[in-house]
């Protein structure tokens, strides 16, 4: 999480019922099955968490953090309790980790989180992996899409389960969510495509994270029935499977929920997370994952222009961040001048700068902010040789 500028949130092992309801959803199987739900001696209904997403949405409102940062990076690890029948990989009390980018509507913000998810999975070793990717697009061209998906599988509806029944009636997206085979082959034969009621703007953005994967050389396919287990998510969906774990093969998954934040109470900020199941994600690991050591404050912030330098950066963080530098890349398309005003707030001790300048020329300028001495470094020296990435990594006194 260092090495992405993620810090760490805790929040309590309960909290009101009212905001799970809110925040999950009343048609989900966690709401409706799996809580455990108390009413305390001063006659308040509470809930042992079931997940952290809202907990930290309700603490990132109440405690007015975005007036702290335009960008809240945030990560947990925390016990959380659901009523599941024990088996492998499953259990009532859980431990789960997880981490929320809230602040940015932009896809580069969808790919780093993904990007982290997927690194870390790597560095468990947990055998191939593999991302399935999917977009909901927006809530606001969703109505449409609902009253079809129902009406399309209403006709069914004496050949499915009476919870798919339910689910059909009251919250139609969750059919996707069956784990009847029957339903699923129902599903997969009559639903319609969601594909093809996003908007132009959803699908713009959804390629632009595809390109971010691409850029990484992420491994994904997209997948029109994953919808995740939660009604708060929208646009970007993912999972990331392993091979060691059977038919549940699920290790961690998230997306983008921009509507949360002001569904529970706060301004409408957008955001984007993941988290994974640390017994699930043992469960598959072959190995622990190598140490490393911790860099503090900031190692590097990313100035860049998205057009036409946001893959070239994207890339150029990660590597960065995989050879054990700290890296915080800018994901609010904000001008240069304010990307540097954000490196001094967090410390930096560098910044690298990738403008249309820099990327006609084919470099990367390297500022030391302390001193404000500047190199330049060909991209071409970076990228093309492990001989040219030292050159880059020599340039630092860090």
């Amino acid at each position: 999480m260092a090495l992405y500028g993620y810090q760490e949130i805790r929040t309590p092992a309960f909290e009101a019922t009212e905001l799970f309801r809110r925040g999950v959803g009343e048609g989900t199987d966690i709401v409706n099955k799996e809580m455990y739900t108390f009413t305390d001696l001063g006659g308040k209904e509470l809930t042992l968490c079931p997940e952290l997403t809202a907990p930290v949405i309700r603490a990132y409102i109440e405690n007015n953090m975005g007036a702290v940062t335009p960008i809240s990076r945030l990560y947990y690890i925390d016990s959380l309790f659901r009523q599941e029948r024990p088996q492998k990989g499953r259990l009532r009390q859980f431990h789960q980790f997880g981490a929320e980018a809230i602040g940015s509507p932009y896809p580069e913000q969808d790919v780093e989180i993904i990007a982290l998810a997927f690194e870390l999975c790597v560095s468990f070793a947990v055998g191939k992996v593999r991302v399935r990717l999917n977009t909901l697009g927006s809530p606001a061209h969703r109505g449409t899409y609902l009253e079809d998906l129902r009406g399309a599988l209403t006709r069914y509806g004496d050949q499915l389960s009476e919870l798919d029944r339910y689910r059909l009636e009251n919250n139609p997206l969750r059919i996707f969510d069956s784990k009847d085979t029957h339903t699923q082959k129902i599903v997969a034969q009559y639903a319609p495509p969601l594909w093809d009621y996003i908007s132009n703007e959803d699908r713009e953005h959804f390629q632009s994270v595809r390109n971010g994967l691409e850029a990484l050389k992420i491994p994904f396919e997209q997948d029109p029935s994953l919808v995740r287990g939660l009604d708060y998510y929208t646009r970007t969906t993912f999972e990331i499977t392993s091979e060691r774990l059977g038919a549940q093969d699920a290790i961690c998954g998230g997306g983008r929920y921009d509507d949360l934040v002001e569904e529970l109470g706060g301004k409408s900020v957008p955001a984007v997370g993941f988290a994974t199941g640390i017994e699930r994600l043992l469960l598959a690991a072959h190995e622990r994952p190598k140490e490393v050591p911790l860099r503090q404050p900031l190692d590097i912030f990313l100035v860049f222009e998205p057009e036409p330098a946001s893959a070239t950066a994207i890339r150029l963080a990660q590597r960065l961040r995989q050879n054990g530098y700290s890296v915080v890349m800018e994901t609010l398309r904000r001008s240069i001048k304010a990307q540097f005003r954000e490196a001094n707030r967090l410390g930096a001790h560098w910044t690298l700068i990738l403008g249309g300048k820099e990327m006609a020329a084919g470099r990367v300028e390297i500022k030391e902010m302390l001193t404000g001495t500047q190199k330049t470094v060909s991209l071409e020296s970076i990228f093309s040789s492990s001989r040219g990435y030292k050159q880059i990594l020599k340039s630092f006194s860090l």
